[in-house]
């Protein structure tokens, strides 16, 4: 049997608490009020900003990523978000639904004090989908890569401040979504023309952007959180960068990820573990939803008492393909799942 390893980590980059729960972002509909009445109404330790891409481009992640760039600009072209000289209706489109959605949760977070989670498109996901102005992705010109990276830097500093301006009690917790990131590693992202694929980024250059990310977030107070639905999540690679937690779908994990998610609850890295269909679906009990997670625990030779510390209960992914009934019932299931970690952890 493997040896009871305590983990010792800074708890004060944790302002969630043991037994949380959150969402990943997106959620159905269209209606940025009734999205943030959910949201903060479900979560009372790790609410969120929701996003509502069903609304259309400008509300989809890369386009509400988009923008907030600085002096940097896109436009939706039928292939997707491109690059622009100035910014025009669909920048103007985003820039206005997100006004919206910070005023929704503005109003619903009134005297609210704790952390308050706000999510943007990593800048290697950001590369990989927006396209240059010849109609390649970013990721093949490194140097659009860079001022992506610093446009996108300047643009989160912005949007972490307008956040504790408007809700002043908040804690401010920064996601990026990376979903690509994996396959920008691994130098899987299709050409323009579908027949070839991107030369891999090399892996200090991938930390590098990402900890140029994490230093905003490090000004702002705000630990960050890295989330990627993708199978073969960089653990390592993400702590190296500054990540404070790693969001991923639980289902994804195999064996082989073992040593990382060890080495990464260790040195303090919160596991943002979706456990919870991101669409409709039967739900477990809540305790049955985390048993994978205390099997992990086990295996790992972690000590249960770490693990409600050590863990923030999720979905696996975004809910904009569910119903919102269901949004609803899985972000009242992540609570209940949370809280039996802290009621029972082994």
């Amino acid at each position: 049997m493997s040896q009871t390893i305590e983990t010792s980590e800074p708890r004060e980059n944790r302002p969630w608490g043991p037994g949380a729960a959150t969402g990943v972002g997106s959620m159905p509909g269209t209606d940025a009020r009734e999205a943030a009445k959910t949201v903060t109404g479900s979560l009372e330790t790790l609410p969120y900003l929701p996003e509502l891409p069903a609304r259309g481009p400008g509300a989809d992640m890369i386009g509400r990523t988009a923008g907030l760039l600085v002096e940097v600009f896109a436009h939706v072209e039928p292939s997707g978000w491109r690059i622009s000289d100035r910014p025009g209706r669909d920048t103007r489109r985003a820039r206005s639904w997100l006004r919206e959605d910070l005023d929704a949760l503005e109003e619903f977070t009134q005297g609210y004090e704790g952390a308050l989670k706000i999510s943007a498109v990593g800048p290697w996901t950001l590369a990989a989908a927006l396209e240059l102005r010849g109609g390649e992705a970013a990721l093949s010109d490194p140097g659009a890569c860079r001022d992506l990276t610093a446009s996108l830097a300047e643009g989160l500093r912005g949007h972490l401040s307008e956040l504790r301006r408007r809700v002043p009690g908040a804690t401010p917790v920064l996601q990026l979504d990376e979903p690509s990131l994996t396959a920008v590693l691994r130098g899987r992202v299709r050409t323009a023309s579908g027949y070839r694929t991107h030369r891999a980024v090399d892996r200090a250059v991938v930390e590098g952007a990402l900890r140029e990310i994490a230093a905003v977030a490090r000004e702002a107070g705000a630990p960050l959180v890295v989330h990627s639905c993708a199978p073969g999540v960089p653990f390592a690679l993400l702590r190296r960068a500054g990540a404070t937690g790693v969001s991923f779908d639980f289902s994804l994990l195999t064996e082989r990820e073992d040593d990382a998610l060890g080495e990464a609850v260790e040195g303090g890295t919160t596991l943002f573990a979706g456990v919870v269909p991101g669409v409709d679906g039967p739900l477990s009990d809540p305790a049955g939803s985390v048993m994978g997670v205390r099997t992990l625990w086990r295996r790992l030779g972690l000590s249960p008492g770490t693990l409600a510390e050590s863990v923030v209960v999720a979905p696996a992914c975004g809910m904009a393909g569910a119903s919102p009934a269901y949004a609803r019932s899985a972000l009242a299931h992540c609570v209940r799942a949370a809280r039996s970690l802290v009621d029972n952890p082994e």
